[in-house]
Parts: C-alpha cells; sequence; structure tokens
C-alpha cells in the first residue's frame, strides 16, 4: 500500500479564489473508536484501524468540489484516508506538524447530502475543520505533453512508441497486466479468458533475479525472452527491478533483500563515496541489467523503464535513507545506462510516489504512481493523478505504474483522470490462492473486468498500431 505524491503547499492561497460551499466542524459530526470531539469542535484520537470521523455535507449543486481539510499532524508528515459516501475519495496528507491545510481534489458529488469520513491510516492527526469549495475548472492542457525523450540518442522505436502514448494521452488509456511468466501467465490467460479475449496491451516483468544476488543463488528467470516474446506479439513491454542487495550486505532471506529490513547496508556512505566497494557492487548489478537491456534494445524492443520504484514509502532499500541518497542513485542509474552502457531503447519512468523524490525532468519521460485503492474501489483517484502531474515543472504524462482495483473507465472520462495506462499487480489481484486456474474477483469483480478491457476509451494489444511504422512526432 503506497504513498501518495507530496504535497498541497500554497492551498489557503488557491482556495481564495473559489467558491466556498461550506464549512463543517468535524466535532459535530459522527466519530467512531478512539475518535473524541473537543471543545473547539475539532477530532483527534486516530490511533487504531477502525477510528474515523463522519461529517455530513450538503451540496446544492451536482459538479466537483475540493475537500480542504484543516488539520495538525502529531510528530510530523501522516497519511489518512477520505471517503465520501462510503467509496474512497484520495488520501488526507499532513506534512508538517503545524496547522495546515490539505485538499483532496475533484471529488464528484451529486445535489443534496453526503458524508465526507477521515479514516486511520497512519492516524495520529488533529482535524480542526473541513472547507467545501467548488473545484476550479479542468485544465486540459496538462495533456499537451512532447513527445521529446530526455534521451536525445533514443532509439527509432523508444521514438515512435512514446510519440504513440503522447497521441493517445488525455483520449485513451492503455491496458496493463503484471504477469513475470509472460503472454501465456495465467494472470494473462484469465484476463482475456474473463474479459473475452482480449490481452493487455502492456505485459508488465521484473528484472530482480539478474541482481547478482540472484544470480548467485542460481534464480531461474526468463523475463528478457518474455519481454521480446511479448513485442515481437504486437505488445508493449514495462520493466521494473526489485533489486536485491549485494551479498556482502544481505541480512535476512535473500530473495527478499530489496527490502531494508532484510540488508544491512549504508546507501548514503556509498553514494557519498564513503563505501568504495559498495559502490562496485552496485556497479556491477547496473552491469548485469543493462546485459538483460542490450539483448532487448538489440531485439528492438523499446521499454517503459520503471526502476527505483515507490522510493519515498521507505519499504525498498532505495528509498530508506532519504530523497537526496535516492536521487543520487538514480541519476547514477541513468547515466550509466544510457551514457556508459549507451541504451536508448528506454523510456524512464519515475515512480518515487513523492514530489520531494523527483530527480528532475530531464532524467524523466513519464511519473508513475501505484495506487492500491482497496476491493472493489473503482473511483478514478483524480486527486493522485493531479498531484503526481504537479511532481514536473513542466508537462509530463502520468500513469497508474502500478494497481491492485482497476479503475471505472466512465469515472476516469467524467473525472478526467486520463492515466496513459494502468498496469494491474499479478498474484492475488487476478487469481485465486491456490486455485491459480480461476479468476479471482476480491479486487475487481469479473463483471467491471470486462467493462474496463471492452471500454472505448480502454486500448488493449488487439487495438494498438504498427508501433514499428508508427510516425515519429516532431518533437521527438
Amino acid at each position: 500500500m503506497l504513498l501518495s505524491a507530496g504535497g498541497t503547499a500554497a492551498l489557503a492561497q488557491e482556495s481564495e479564489a473559489q467558491e466556498v460551499v461550506g464549512s463543517y466542524l468535524p466535532g459535530e459530526g459522527e466519530c467512531t473508536g478512539n475518535v473524541k470531539a473537543k471543545k473547539d469542535g475539532s477530532v483527534t484520537g486516530f490511533k487504531e484501524d477502525g477510528d474515523a470521523c463522519t461529517v455530513p455535507i450538503d451540496i446544492p449543486e451536482t459538479g466537483f468540489f475540493d475537500l480542504v481539510f484543516t488539520v495538525k499532524a502529531q510528530g510530523g508528515y501522516k497519511e489518512n484516508y477520505v471517503w465520501a459516501d462510503g467509496q474512497q475519495a484520495g488520501t488526507l496528507v499532513a506534512q508538517t506538524g503545524k496547522e495546515e491545510d490539505a485538499a483532496v481534489r475533484r471529488v464528484y458529488l451529486e445535489k443534496g447530502a453526503h458524508e465526507i469520513t477521515v479514516s486511520k491510516y497512519w492516524g495520529y492527526i488533529d482535524w480542526l475543520r473541513l472547507t467545501v469549495l467548488v473545484s476550479e475548472p479542468f485544465d486540459e492542457s496538462i495533456f499537451d505533453v512532447s513527445s521529446r525523450l530526455a534521451d536525445p540518442e533514443a532509439t527509432e522505436n523508444a521514438r515512435r512508441l512514446f510519440s504513440y502514448l503522447c497521441d493517445e494521452y488525455g483520449k485513451s488509456i492503455l491496458s496493463g497486466q503484471y504477469c513475470d511468466t509472460g503472454a501465456n501467465g495465467w494472470e494473462n490467460m484469465k484476463i482475456a479468458e474473463t474479459n473475452g479475449g482480449k490481452y493487455p496491451a502492456i505485459l508488465g516483468l521484473d528484472l530482480g533475479y539478474y541482481s547478482q544476488t540472484g544470480v548467485d543463488h542460481g534464480a531461474s528467470v526468463s523475463t528478457t525472452e518474455q519481454a521480446i516474446a511479448y513485442w515481437e506479439k504486437g505488445g508493449i513491454v514495462t520493466l521494473c527491478w526489485h533489486w536485491l542487495a549485494p551479498e556482502k550486505y544481505v541480512s535476512g532471506t535473500w530473495y527478499s533483500a530489496f527490502r531494508p529490513e532484510e540488508c544491512d547496508m549504508d546507501l548514503t556512505a556509498i553514494m557519498n563515496g564513503e563505501d568504495e566497494e559498495g559502490l562496485a557492487l552496485l556497479k556491477k548489478d547496473i552491469g548485469n541489467i543493462a546485459v538483460q537491456l542490450q539483448a532487448m534494445q538489440e531485439a528492438g524492443v523499446p521499454i517503459l523503464w520503471r526502476p527505483l520504484h515507490e522510493a519515498s514509502g521507505g519499504w525498498f532499500w532505495w528509498g530508506a535513507e532519504g530523497p537526496d541518497t535516492y536521487k543520487k542513485l538514480y541519476v547514477l542509474l541513468y547515466d550509466m545506462l544510457t551514457n556508459e552502457y549507451g541504451l536508448h531503447n528506454l523510456i524512464w519512468v519515475w515512480n518515487g510516489q513523492n514530489k520531494d523524490w523527483y530527480p528532475g525532468d530531464e532524467y524523466v519521460d513519464i511519473i508513475g504512481m501505484d495506487i492500491y485503492a482497496g476491493e472493489h474501489v473503482y473511483t478514478s483517484q483524480i486527486d493522485q493523478f493531479l498531484l503526481n502531474h504537479s511532481c514536473s515543472p513542466g508537462n509530463k504524462m502520468v500513469v497508474l505504474s502500478e494497481n491492485g482495483t482497476m479503475i471505472d473507465p466512465d469515472l476516469a472520462v467524467r473525472d478526467r483522470a486520463m492515466w496513459g495506462f494502468f498496469c494491474t499487480w499479478s498474484g492475488e489481484f487476478v487469481l485465486n490462492d491456490g486455485v491459480r486456474k480461476t479468476y479471482s474477483e476480491r479486487y475487481t469483480d469479473a463483471q467491471m473486468l470486462t467493462k474496463v478491457y471492452n471500454s472505448d476509451v480502454v486500448i488493449t494489444r488487439d487495438e494498438l498500431p504498427d508501433l514499428l511504422t508508427y510516425p515519429i512526432k516532431d518533437g521527438g
């Protein structure tokens, strides 16, 4: 479960130009669990699962609204869930430990009575006030993105693919599915079988076991072959890398050594030059990955490349020591793969999950957000879409680089949350535990899956153009 892209700076100034629909004291609402009202009308006590406060509001006319929460975090950065009439609407981010405003934007509400709930995720906030504002008109210019890649020497196939993605951005959403066993893996087979035969436009794969620690332990992996095969079938490939720490630093299970609790490594010391051996070991791993990416480049395969993902969550070693150290590693990886190893088939998808972790437009082509919204939560995640768009000082394409539950394409169109693509994670999000030949409806029911894959705005593999001949835009 993943952190939101960070920041709601200057909300007070932004809200001055917006129409105020109503202002509410949460203490006058309904408190659940440990949450208690204080004399000033605020509430506190978000400590355990089930702790929540629900505030009734009234909407005079149907439309889009910004929910602005005046809050104070107890002890620094905190996140908690926001619900509108029982549907998850976004994440309330309190950053400073001081009184501040945090917004969930463009919540669609029909005329009449509604209930807004804040429930515990991290907890430990005081909620002082809720202000409901009419949302500003949606700015369609955010879909006007440049097709020029960060790598000026990008291959023709990479440029053709990116030109296509830019042409479709704001109009369509490409479908995607992670499946380590490729086109014919259970996840993809069940997706196609359940929705009437359509395969995802994008196949998601992982390079984790190509890390030297995986090689040393005899890990069996065919990611490179699967990537080439999917491209040859007319599909698109995205790759992440659950980078296993070098064996020297592994303190737990080797196959989980992408987690900081499974390794003992001072990444800051490595990136500052204090641990020269550690840097050499990381560079060796980068070389291992370069070999695989080179094989794909030679086969003509452009890659939606998403390394060092979900950094700000802290649950991977590359993000466990803060944004400065992370950005040094990201830039090193970019420089080595692009300039030292001559890999120009990569479209760089940054997935840091927080604006403070953004390395700069010169290293990024696409901004990715990973969202696991919960079972049967089909909302468009428009607030997260807008937050991620704000990570770049310019315009960058925003994609749903991982999801658990799929989003309802009708809601995406309504809200204008037109993610460039989605890519559903594997395992339990598609398949039943212990019965791998059956589709699991735990997160996305079969009816919604069919709706998604047969939507006019969702592109499947059979609907992709010939990406070997697709025209390259002038910006590319």
